[in-house]
């Protein structure tokens, strides 16, 4: 069906009211009440994407400075952190995974005017991340210089580092919590209780670690055991802010005491939901890791450009990922509401402002990436290596902006296993054998990978496109 079609089977929208832009963004991240299945689309948008991108934004900068600070106490400090985040990876994976599903699934309730109902889902999602969250503490308090020794630390780690280890997957529960209950709050169109819950836990997050790593009045120096300490009470404060809230409810979410009971039925359906999400942040995490290993063989400098590269990438492509965290949202809502046409209609207009927004940070990358590159290190080797990243993928850029809103799409109708199955064929099947070939078999070297990423991720933005414009996922239940 022709998108442009489309528009004469949408109901009419409320008309959009004439606000100035500051009055606007102060709404979007104060929180306005708003029925997302009916306000004009480009104030849905609006209101959805800006405060998901400065959460997404937020998180990034704590990365950034908790790494930072932890940089000061030594390599090995900060190898141990690189372990352990090892095995974190596959914590994010099923916590992003399953907070697809929440999303979608709360998004889905909250559109059919089923808001009971999606208190008891948003009950049973959080039980879900408690019992997930349970084999990693167990692992990392009982058996973390283990861990460590299984992935190669080095004696300072085993020795020192393991407390780290201990905290971070000890407490891993409240990473968990954090995720699922931010989706849920993001499913309900609460994408700014959201935001705010991340800045206050990692802005907690980042004045603690200072004052407990290096010591500060009375405050003993703890080194990197502070780091992870510093990590456990930002979320933790953030996770008991996100519960008084859920419960004292929200502008369209709210959970009760009397909902606090196990109801497997639900159980069934967010875990049968979440399994393509978590899917397909295994296969895309492990792809990574692939390419990385094949970089290491080429050399140390290309996989220093390659990691720097890839944090610049991560950086600027925040806001994106917030435009298409708001069509999951819209996508839920408005199928919910028996609006599949206006749900398509949503996809099409982020999905053209995320080409926009795209095209701009390409042209940033084609004619500045040498620059950016000199700003995180002085090697030039590295510079030139990671430029020549960042430049080759700016040519996919303009048809990536339209895979991630089609991804979150296709996750916001509830159909997270078509995403894992485009993943295993394009990521797995012809983007890492492709890198092999070109890297070391033909003697490319990191020009070989750049260049398969570029042609995996193209063919597998085009290929998604078409899969979403075929409708079949306006016809999934959750």
């Amino acid at each position: 069906m022709d998108p442009v079609e489309n528009h004469k089977n949408i109901p009419p929208e409320e008309p959009a009211s004439r606000t100035s832009i500051w009055q606007k963004l102060k709404g979007a991240i104060i929180g306005t009440e708003a029925d997302y299945t009916k306000v004009s689309l480009k104030k849905a948008i609006f209101l959805l994407a800006v405060p998901m991108i400065l959460e997404l934004v937020m998180e990034s900068t704590f990365a950034v400075v908790d790494i930072y600070f932890v940089g000061k106490l030594g390599p090995s400090a900060v190898a141990t952190v690189g372990l352990t985040e090892t095995y974190l990876f596959l914590l994010y994976s099923i916590a992003m995974g399953l907070s697809m599903a929440v999303t979608a699934i709360i998004a889905r309730r909250i559109g059919e005017k089923k808001k009971e109902d999606a208190g008891v889902s948003a009950i049973q999602s959080i039980f879900i991340g408690l019992l997930a969250s349970l084999p990693f503490a167990v692992g990392g308090i009982f058996f973390s210089k283990e861990l460590l020794t299984l992935m190669g630390g080095d004696p300072w780690s085993l020795e020192h580092g393991y407390r780290y280890t201990q905290w971070m997957l000890g407490g891993n529960a409240v990473i968990m919590l954090l995720f699922v209950i931010n989706a849920i709050f993001r499913g309900a169109g609460d994408a700014a209780i959201a935001m705010r819950i991340l800045w206050i836990s990692n802005g907690i997050n980042m004045i603690l670690d200072p004052m407990l790593i290096f010591g500060w009045g009375p405050i003993p120096s703890m080194g990197i055991e502070g780091a992870a300490i510093a990590t456990n009470i930002g979320r933790g404060i953030g996770v008991l802010t996100q519960l008084w809230l859920l419960f004292k409810g929200g502008k369209h979410i709210r959970a009760k005491l009397s909902q606090l009971y196990w109801n497997t039925a639900m159980i069934r359906n967010i875990l049968r939901t979440s399994l393509g999400g978590i899917g397909q942040m295994i296969v895309a995490m492990t792809s990574w890791i692939f390419l990385m290993r094949i970089l290491a063989d080429v050399g140390s400098e290309a996989v220093a450009g390659s990691t720097i590269a890839l944090r610049i990438m991560m950086f600027t492509l925040m806001p994106a990922w917030g435009l298409s965290n708001a069509a999951a949202t819209l996508v839920g809502q408005n199928l919910g509401a028996g609006n599949p046409e206006r749900a398509e209609s949503a996809v099409w207009k982020i999905g053209f402002y995320n080409m926009i927004f795209l095209i701009g940070v390409s042209v940033v990358y084609f004619f500045f990436n040498q620059p950016l590159m000199s700003l995180f290190t002085d090697n030039t080797r590295v510079i030139a290596i990671g430029g020549e990243w960042l430049r080759i993928l700016s040519y996919s850029y303009f048809v990536y902006g339209w895979w991630m809103v089609s991804v979150q799409a296709f996750n916001g109708a509830g159909d997270t296993k078509t995403p894992t199955k485009i993943n295993l064929i394009f990521f797995w099947l012809i983007q890492i054998p492709l890198s092999y070939l070109l890297a070391i078999t033909l003697g490319w070297e990191h020009s070989g990978v750049f260049w398969s990423v570029f042609v995996s991720e193209t063919a597998v933005g085009l290929f998604t496109l078409w899969l979403f414009k075929k409708g079949k996922w306006k016809t999934v239940q959750v």
